[in-house]
């Protein structure tokens, strides 16, 4: 049977998610229902999707029996709450990254599905693409000998975007962005935690990051550096430095399609989304659907690729990233 997907916020990412969703089969993917805090909207972005029902409210789709599994696509600080609503009607869930604004909130969202027994997993979709697959295997194959040391930056012109800008948003670079290039180093170093981490940055006027350097300190003499910005445009890719050879993820690093290995490019096309999409490469976010009906088909209640334990390191790195850096959510106290 199909899994049967409902959708939870008509926003950017729900379209682009949906676009890529449209892309496989239809015997395994069924969109079943779309959810907008506006009517009007959910209306709208089910005729463009061809979506059969669309819910004026959240609640109501959370009630939809026909609904397996609930994607996530709200702004940060309502993940938690949308998350646990959807879970307390017996719905799987996949919700954007972040999963929520810190580790606390992460942890609680967690221990909610288990105890529901159902499925939860966090929409870091890069780590489902094929390029990423060629990066790890090409590590765990040891083509690039021992890694040493990764560098990622990631600076878009974003800092008049609300979602940044704003604290009561969840905004920041390192909950928007710098979680592509934390996630990359947490997957290189096999899940294992930093023993120190560095950081300095600037705030904005609403006490969020504009900008970030950090380094992080590992076992074995190994090292990462990562660098966000909304400010200005950095190079936007990933350096993963070996003591045979060296990867390199180019712009946009977080979706790539091509990876230099010691120089030579390897390429990993995606298909044309069933719409055009707001952001880069958005056709692979259909990776990470395809590992969600996997784990549901074999009743697996978290992903061995995205597991909790990697979303819940990840809070934790972003957490005391921001506590050095002196950027405070409400949810912090």
């Amino acid at each position: 049977m199909a899994t049967r997907w409902g959708i939870l916020s008509a926003g950017k990412i729900s379209h682009d998610f949906v676009s890529a969703l449209r892309t496989l089969p239809t015997d395994e993917h069924q969109l079943v229902a779309v959810a907008a805090r506006d009517l009007q909207s959910a209306q709208q972005f089910a005729q463009l999707h061809g979506i059969p029902k669309a819910y004026g409210t959240y609640n109501e789709l959370a009630n939809d029996p026909d609904v397996q599994v609930v994607y996530i696509g709200t702004i940060h600080p309502h993940h938690l709450s949308t998350a646990k609503r959807v879970l307390a009607r017996g719905k799987h869930v996949l919700v954007e990254k972040p999963m929520t604004l810190n580790s606390k909130g992460t942890d609680e969202l967690i221990a909610s599905a288990r105890r529901s027994g159902l499925f939860l997993m966090e929409a870091l979709w890069s780590r489902f693409l094929p390029s990423y697959e060629f990066v790890m295997k090409t590590i765990s194959d040891g083509v690039i000998g021992d890694v040493q040391y990764v560098n990622v930056t990631f600076g878009m012109p974003i800092a008049e975007v609300d979602r940044v800008a704003k604290r009561v948003l969840g905004g920041g670079t390192i909950l928007d962005i710098g979680i592509y290039a934390i996630n990359i180093i947490e997957m290189v170093y096999n899940g294992e935690a930093p023993e120190e981490i560095r950081a300095v940055g600037h705030l904005n006027a609403d006490g969020v990051d504009e900008s970030v350097v950090a380094a992080l300190k590992y076992s074995g003499g190994r090292t990462a550096s990562i660098s966000t910005s909304s400010r200005v445009k950095l190079p936007c890719e990933a350096v993963i430095v070996g003591t045979k050879g060296v990867l390199r993820l180019p712009m946009p690093f977080w979706c790539a399609d091509r990876v230099y290995l010691n120089n030579v490019a390897y390429e990993f096309p995606l298909p044309e989304p069933a719409e055009p999409c707001n952001f880069f490469n958005s056709a692979g976010l259909r990776y990470e659907a395809i590992e969600v009906r996997k784990c549901l088909t074999t009743s697996s209640l978290e992903s061995r690729v995205m597991s909790h334990k990697d979303s819940q390191l990840l809070a934790k790195i972003m957490d005391e990233l921001r506590r050095q850096v002196g950027v405070k959510y409400d949810v912090d106290d």
